[in-house]
Protein backbone atom coordinates (compact mmCIF):
# COMPACT_ATOMS: atom_id res chain seq x y z
CA UNK A 1 0.00 0.00 0.00
CA UNK A 2 1.49 3.23 -0.88
CA UNK A 3 1.52 6.68 0.78
CA UNK A 4 -1.67 7.44 -0.05
CA UNK A 5 -3.61 4.46 0.82
CA UNK A 6 -2.00 5.17 4.44
CA UNK A 7 -3.27 8.64 3.99
CA UNK A 8 -6.86 7.68 3.95
CA UNK A 9 -7.14 4.80 5.59
CA UNK A 10 -5.66 6.53 8.25
CA UNK A 11 -7.87 10.05 8.04
CA UNK A 12 -10.81 7.71 7.64
CA UNK A 13 -9.94 5.61 10.58
CA UNK A 14 -8.82 8.35 13.24
CA UNK A 15 -11.92 10.10 11.99
CA UNK A 16 -14.21 7.43 12.90
CA UNK A 17 -11.92 6.42 16.18
CA UNK A 18 -12.35 10.34 16.99
CA UNK A 19 -16.32 9.87 16.98
CA UNK A 20 -16.50 6.78 18.87
CA UNK A 21 -14.42 8.01 21.86
CA UNK A 22 -15.87 11.71 21.56
CA UNK A 23 -12.22 13.12 20.77
CA UNK A 24 -13.35 14.46 17.34
CA UNK A 25 -13.92 18.27 18.53
CA UNK A 26 -10.27 18.63 19.76
CA UNK A 27 -9.18 16.19 16.35
CA UNK A 28 -8.34 17.73 13.03
CA UNK A 29 -7.46 16.51 9.67
CA UNK A 30 -3.54 16.19 10.29
CA UNK A 31 -4.61 14.55 14.11
CA UNK A 32 -6.95 12.44 12.74
CA UNK A 33 -4.48 10.97 10.00
CA UNK A 34 -1.77 10.83 12.38
CA UNK A 35 -4.22 8.59 14.95
CA UNK A 36 -5.25 6.49 12.13
CA UNK A 37 -1.35 5.78 10.84
CA UNK A 38 -0.45 4.54 14.55
CA UNK A 39 -3.38 3.19 15.02
CA UNK A 40 -2.79 0.64 11.98
CA UNK A 41 -0.04 -0.08 13.57
CA UNK A 42 -1.30 -1.14 17.04
CA UNK A 43 -4.35 -2.95 15.75
CA UNK A 44 -1.99 -4.86 13.24
CA UNK A 45 0.23 -5.67 16.26
CA UNK A 46 -3.03 -7.01 18.57
CA UNK A 47 -4.46 -8.49 15.50
CA UNK A 48 -1.49 -10.71 15.28
CA UNK A 49 -1.05 -11.47 18.66
CA UNK A 50 -4.61 -12.85 18.04
CA UNK A 51 -4.11 -14.97 15.31
CA UNK A 52 -5.63 -12.29 12.76
CA UNK A 53 -4.41 -10.59 9.60
CA UNK A 54 -3.17 -6.99 10.24
CA UNK A 55 -3.05 -4.50 7.46
CA UNK A 56 -3.42 -6.37 3.55
CA UNK A 57 -3.70 -3.80 1.46
CA UNK A 58 -6.13 -0.82 0.68
CA UNK A 59 -9.51 -2.71 1.63
CA UNK A 60 -12.39 -2.51 4.40
CA UNK A 61 -10.44 -5.16 6.61
CA UNK A 62 -7.36 -2.82 7.04
CA UNK A 63 -9.89 -0.27 8.15
CA UNK A 64 -11.44 -2.14 10.34
CA UNK A 65 -8.05 -3.08 11.79
CA UNK A 66 -7.11 0.79 12.05
CA UNK A 67 -10.11 1.52 13.85
CA UNK A 68 -9.50 -0.78 16.29
CA UNK A 69 -5.94 0.34 17.27
CA UNK A 70 -6.91 4.04 16.93
CA UNK A 71 -9.96 3.50 19.21
CA UNK A 72 -7.10 1.47 21.31
CA UNK A 73 -4.99 4.47 21.36
CA UNK A 74 -7.50 7.18 22.05
CA UNK A 75 -8.74 5.19 25.09
CA UNK A 76 -5.27 5.05 26.20
CA UNK A 77 -5.14 8.87 26.09
CA UNK A 78 -8.05 9.49 27.03
CA UNK A 79 -7.11 8.12 30.08
CA UNK A 80 -3.63 9.53 30.64
CA UNK A 81 -5.16 12.84 30.17
CA UNK A 82 -8.27 11.98 32.91
CA UNK A 83 -5.68 10.54 35.52
CA UNK A 84 -3.38 14.03 34.92
CA UNK A 85 -6.37 16.45 35.56
CA UNK A 86 -6.27 14.93 39.24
Amino acid sequence: MGIIGWLIIGALAGWIASKLTGNDREMGAFKNIVVGIIGGLIGGFAMNLIGGYGITGFNIWSLFVSVVGAVILLAVINMVKKRAKR
